[in-house]
């Protein structure tokens, strides 16, 4: 006896294929609308789903599916199959569908009645019936399961992970409706559907499970050489890019080690930045993630290959550059497909899971206010001090708190990373920048809670500082500054990151 299968996608790649290797394994095939007649265009034997029902597509065939002898052959459980041989119906063994592409239409500049159109309904519909009805019917929701099913089409074990991602893809499905039927503003639920990319070889240590799961949309990227993206690395790659996208549009070169910035500069071109930002802590970028704004060329290719990295991600890379770096075969080399201008579209929300519950926050893309930004002391700073105020800026907000950034000719030369004063970050960053620091800038990510910084900052002949200021301290700060002739720029911003 032939077993039943119900074909309805949207997305009709692979399916004649499909059809052709399911009619061989003894199914027949009913369908609908666009679907029936691309398999009947390729002479494949497909009963509409008329036939099925006796009644006809209405209302522009928005009612096709929604019938009980689609519904009845699909919900009868084993025990039910005879019940339903007194209505008529037969059994529905597999149900294949793809539903409407709402999220694709909701990033296009369609009307709302328009895109409106794009909810599937029956679809959805079919595919929660499939899924209830999992340990008698298989239901395949994307076109990646069927190689899958034919390898396994009676694991009971398949029927329940592929009636789990059904489920998984209507909640995604049903969330982005009703998030853009709110005109997401609805901030009393969040709901979030992750798909599970792939497993990785362990998460911060080799102790801890990770995966990396995917969500609504992401960055495009190519991995050109090396071993698999760590859970490590993935998290570093992601901090030097929000550094360089900072600069997207200048020569720019961001080396991160353990998610904190060691070394960051922008070039007259971009070797200058890489060979800049690598200047300013060699130690530390041992073992480094290296982000460009603009491709890799043979002499950066030169010196990466000498030393040892992770990682190395830009737009692209010189064809002898690849050559040559491809000859460590362990070194990851990525070219990001996405616009480095794009990149802060795919950071909006900052997610932390505790054990008090889930704490939700808009990511830090404050930009610098000219109503806020300010000099605040009686030295005023130079122009080429502002430039590199802003700099230091942009790179102290990717830097765990307390952080302070010494920068000179747009490039760090000294970051005090993580410490629990910010008296202590400062010391270090100074005793970083040793005699550099002469007429160097300073970035705070917060606040000076007292003068002993002032203090510091005069005895390395610091320039100028910028910080957000808003301490019961700020007079005696400003006033420490003008006793030693200390440019400092006020921003109203503070930019803590733990």
């Amino acid at each position: 006896m032939k077993k039943r299968a119900l074909i309805s996608v949207y997305d009709k790649k692979n399916i004649v294929e499909f059809a052709k290797k399911l009619i061989e394994q003894n199914y027949e095939i009913i369908s609908t609308g666009g679907t029936a007649k691309v398999l009947q265009e390729n002479n494949l034997p497909t009963i509409e789903v008329s036939t099925v029902t006796g009644f006809e597509e209405i209302l522009n065939g928005r009612v096709k599916t929604l019938h009980p002898k689609i519904f009845g052959g699909i919900l009868a459980k084993n025990s039910q199959l005879e019940e339903i041989k007194n209505f008529d119906i037969a059994p529905i063994e597999l149900v294949v569908v793809n539903l409407y592409p709402f999220e694709e239409a909701s990033k296009k500049d369609f009307e709302f009645e328009d895109l409106v159109e794009y909810i599937d309904i029956g679809g959805v519909a079919l595919l929660r019936a499939a899924a209830k009805n999992f340990e008698r019917v298989s239901v395949l929701s994307n076109v990646s399961q069927y190689e899958l099913f034919l390898k396994e089409p009676n694991s009971q074990e398949l029927r329940k992970n592929l009636a789990g991602e059904a489920f998984s893809l209507c909640a995604k499905y049903d969330s982005l409706i009703a998030k853009t039927f709110l005109n997401n503003n609805n901030d009393d639920v969040l709901n979030l559907t992750l798909r599970k990319q792939k497993e990785l070889r362990y998460g911060e240590n080799p102790h801890q499970q990770a995966a990396l799961y995917s969500f609504s949309e992401e960055i495009k990227y190519e991995v050109l050489n090396g071993k698999e993206l760590s859970y490590n690395n993935i998290v570093d790659t992601s901090a030097a890019l929000d550094i360089v996208s900072e600069f997207y549009d200048v020569p720019s070169c961001a080396i991160i080690k353990h998610a904190n910035p060691c070394g960051v500069a922008l070039g007259a071109d971009i070797y200058d930045a890489y060979q800049k930002a690598f200047e300013c802590d060699p130690i530390s970028a041992f073992g480094g993630i290296i982000a460009l704004s603009q491709p890799v060329d043979l002499k950066i290719a030169k010196h990466a290959s000498s030393v040892f990295l992770e990682v190395i991600i830009a737009p692209d890379f010189e064809k002898e550059a690849l050559e040559l770096l491809k000859l460590k075969k362990n070194l990851r080399l990525i070219k990001l497909t996405t616009p480095l201008k794009d990149f802060k579209k795919f950071k909006t929300t900052d997610i932390k899971l505790l054990p008090f519950g889930a704490l939700v926050q808009d990511n830090d893309t404050k930009e610098l206010d000219k109503n806020t930004f300010k000099v605040i002391t009686k030295q005023k700073p130079t122009q080429e001090q502002v430039e590199d105020m802003i700099f230091a800026w942009k790179v102290v907000k990717y830097t765990k708190s307390n952080a302070i950034v010494v920068a000179k000719d747009k490039r760090t030369i000294g970051i005090g990373i993580g410490q629990t004063s910010r008296v202590a970050s400062m010391e270090i960053a100074l005793n970083q920048a040793c005699d550099e620091a002469k007429d160097a800038v300073v970035a705070s990510d917060g606040f000076f809670p007292a003068i002993d910084n002032i203090h510091l900052a005069a005895q390395s002949r610091i320039g100028a500082i910028i910080q957000p200021a808003g301490s019961i301290k700020d007079q005696d700060v400003i006033n420490e500054c003008d006793k030693y002739n200390i440019a400092m720029i006020s921003t109203g911003i503070r930019h803590f990151k733990h």
